[in-house]
């Protein structure tokens, strides 16, 4: 054997060797499958939010499906790519399969780009950098969404105290304060609310939908207000007084959250100070009277 190739084929050996044992030990430690998606009993007891979106992948299928259905049964990506598209907001692109498909281009792209650029077989393991990055830019675009969630809540949080103290339900409250609001024109929180909605419209409780809406967004502050309506109806205390501390308590965390930001600022601004204002500023200062040194001395 080419002890030049030696190295390489020992990486190979162990790469596939440590897979082959990380797939063996996650399939010991698996909870046992699920009973079929036919049994109505079983589609009963399925947690709210959940759906399948990799319905259409095709065990028997071409090389691309079994590739997804392999990622999916043993990285158990399924729930979490889900997980992931519905704190998105559930937009039409992408779809959980398109989001899986990304990961895979990913980690293509990085492994194989990575091997052709150097030549070094071992920096294949690059791909599981390509395959975590699009994760980091859906996580970006769920902060972004449940920011824009966060500024609209206390305001829309208020204008609910403010109808339900004018004779209505929270339901119709939430309804009237929908069609002030024209449909071109209506932020997340707002298209979550009409959501809400539409799923009471639909048959579902009233407690359930409002679960629903705080899987949506999955923000502590969402569930905290979707607890306080369902415990003002089980005891029968009053919303309008807990939704006005509620608002009250929002607009102080948010307050107290500006000032910390705004204390951090200073020591931010270090790093830009030090790497492009203090070198410019000694540069104009000592250019000079370096300067006049090299040129022959100082002049004094």
């Amino acid at each position: 054997m080419n002890l030049d190739l030696q190295p390489y084929l020992l990486f190979v050996v162990g790469f596939l060797g440590s897979m082959a044992c990380y797939v063996t030990v996650s399939r010991l430690l698996a909870p046992p499958a699920a009973a079929d998606a036919a049994d109505l009993s079983a589609l009963a007891a399925r947690p709210v939010g959940t759906t399948s979106a990799f319905s259409s992948l095709n065990p028997h299928g071409d090389f691309l499906d079994q590739l997804d259905l392999f990622l999916l049964r043993t990285f158990h990506l399924d729930v979490r790519l889900e997980e992931l598209h519905m704190l998105m907001g559930r937009p039409s692109h992408p779809t959980p399969l398109r989001m899986l498909r990304y990961k895979e281009i990913g980690a293509l792209v990085f492994g194989a780009g990575a091997v052709l650029a150097t030549g070094e077989w071992f920096l294949a393991l690059l791909a599981l950098l390509g395959f975590l990055i699009p994760d980091l830019l859906y996580s970006a675009r769920i902060r972004a969404r449940q920011a824009v969630i966060m500024r609209n809540f206390p305001t829309a949080v208020d204008l609910l105290a403010l109808t339900i103290e004018a004779g209505l339900d929270y339901m119709s409250a939430i309804e009237r304060i929908l069609k002030n609001v024209p449909a071109a024109q209506r932020t997340e929180l707002e298209k979550e609310l009409e959501k809400t909605l539409n799923e009471v419209a639909l048959g579902y409780s009233r407690r359930d939908a409002l679960k629903r809406l705080a899987l949506r967004t999955g923000l502590p502050e969402v569930r905290s207000f979707v607890g306080l309506i369902v415990q003002s109806d089980e005891l029968g205390t009053s919303l309008v007084d807990l939704l006005r501390n509620y608002a009250a308590d929002l607009r102080f965390r948010r307050l107290n959250r500006a000032e910390k930001l705004a204390a951090k600022a200073s020591t931010k601004m270090l790093f830009p100070l030090f790497i492009f204002i203090f070198p410019t500023v000694f540069i104009l200062m000592l250019a000079p009277l370096a300067r006049s040194l090299f040129q022959g001395g100082l002049g004094f």
